[in-house]
């Protein structure tokens, strides 16, 4: 749905994978993506507030304990979040130092 341009019917569909997932006690793997899908239909739809919410206080921590902050669905989830970061027409300044300071970080990983 998201490719044929439809984010808002793509983000209910996204929203309803990812609470199953959650809620099925599914692998971090999994959890991870379905909840970068679900970021990504977020940011699609404006919604960056409710996507950096969910990645840094969801899908981070959940990567970084379950896969390990080197694991390649952990860094993704940074890079996801710098886009939020970055693509907020709302962004503060603060928000961009925030960007740089995480892709600072992955990058000497």
């Amino acid at each position: 749905l998201a490719d044929l341009g439809r984010h808002d019917e793509a983000l209910v569909l996204r929203r309803e994978i990812y609470a199953r997932r959650v809620a099925m006690g599914s692998a971090a793997d999994g959890i991870v993506l379905a909840g970068g899908n679900l970021c990504a239909s977020l940011m699609k739809t404006g919604r960056f507030a409710e996507a950096k919410t969910l990645l840094r206080d969801k899908l981070l921590p959940k990567a970084r304990q379950s896969l390990g902050p080197t694991h390649g669905f952990c860094m993704d989830i940074e890079e996801w979040l710098v886009e939020a970061l970055r693509m907020d027409p709302n962004a503060t300044r603060d928000d961009l130092r925030e960007a740089e300071t995480i892709m600072q970080d992955v990058l000497q990983r």
